[in-house]
């Protein structure tokens, strides 16, 4: 098995035009400022910032990486831990600290893994996970300390986590993961065990996002693209023309109409690792 940051190298280095894609989608590229801006700038960052507290504070980035949301986070003015314990210069905690001495920000990194964090306990007003949650060693374990980490009214964030149907699903989610085979590092959950573990660690006002509710989940894939999936089994009976005009139309009934279609095929296209986002709060103490 190769590491993580010799996967991303070997990405790097294809030629092949599907992997230069996913390179860029993945904000793997060079120059690392213009990968950091085209995130910051993003419709995803956009979304995300929209449901973060209106007051920033300090906030804990999960999975942190080479860095992308602990920039996007300092940038808006939060006070920011970045959790990263792969020291790669490319991929890790190397690749953040050239980021908080070029852009000078407030940013500070901690080499922890997601289940024992040298925090105190009630420090963080923000727990922000993008792509993260699914990599713990131990989902109960980590939610359970994010939980212990958040002041009361505190805010997590998990986004684009890989959920599957059933257990048996998980093998052919890994098979068909362009990278998994290289390093061996993905997973994903049910919705039953991503429930669990969020009530089991106590958190309140736990909402789900699936994966067609949002483009969070599925950006950067265009909205037209991912309108013409949807309408594809119509236009197979309809034709394209009627299809396109009852739910794509720039009239208030299309845009119901466009609003069931989604909601229909959250509840039935069942792709193993398609993407949720999840968000919960830690209650205040009840007297």
């Amino acid at each position: 098995m190769l590491s993580w940051e010799q996967s991303v190298e070997w990405l790097r280095s294809s030629v092949e035009p599907q992997h230069k894609a996913l390179v860029k989608a993945c904000y793997f590229d060079d120059p690392l400022d213009e990968a950091l801006n085209r995130y910051f700038n993003s419709l995803e960052w956009s979304l995300l910032s929209n449901m973060l507290p209106d007051s920033k504070g300090v906030a804990l980035d999960v999975g942190a990486g080479r860095g992308i949301c602990s920039y996007a986070l300092a940038k808006s003015g939060w006070a920011v831990f970045s959790l990263e314990p792969d020291p790669s210069t490319l991929v890790g905690s190397g690749a953040i600290n050239f980021i908080k001495n070029e852009f000078s920000l407030d940013i500070s990194v901690l080499p922890d893994y997601s289940e024992s964090v040298s925090l105190p306990d009630s420090s963080l007003d923000l727990v922000f996970c993008r792509q993260a949650l699914h990599h713990s060693n131990n989902l109960f374990d980590a939610l359970t300390e994010f939980y212990r980490l958040l002041k009361p009214g505190g805010f997590l964030i998990a986004a684009r986590e890989h959920v599957i149907s059933s257990p048996q699903d998980l093998q052919q989610f890994l098979d068909r993961h362009p990278l998994h085979y290289l390093y061996g590092g993905e997973n994903a959950y049910t919705l039953k065990t991503y429930k669990s573990a969020f009530l089991n660690a106590g958190f309140k006002s736990l909402k789900l996002f699936p994966p067609y509710s949002t483009p969070i989940n599925y950006f950067p894939t265009e909205e037209s693209t991912i309108n013409e999936a949807l309408l594809l089994p119509f236009q197979k009976i309809l034709g394209k023309r009627l299809p396109r005009k009852l739910f794509l139309s720039s009239n208030p009934l299309s845009s119901r109409l466009n609003t069931l279609l989604r909601s229909v095929a959250n509840q039935f296209i069942h792709t193993p690792g398609r993407l949720y986002t999840f968000t919960a709060v830690k209650p205040f103490a009840q007297s």
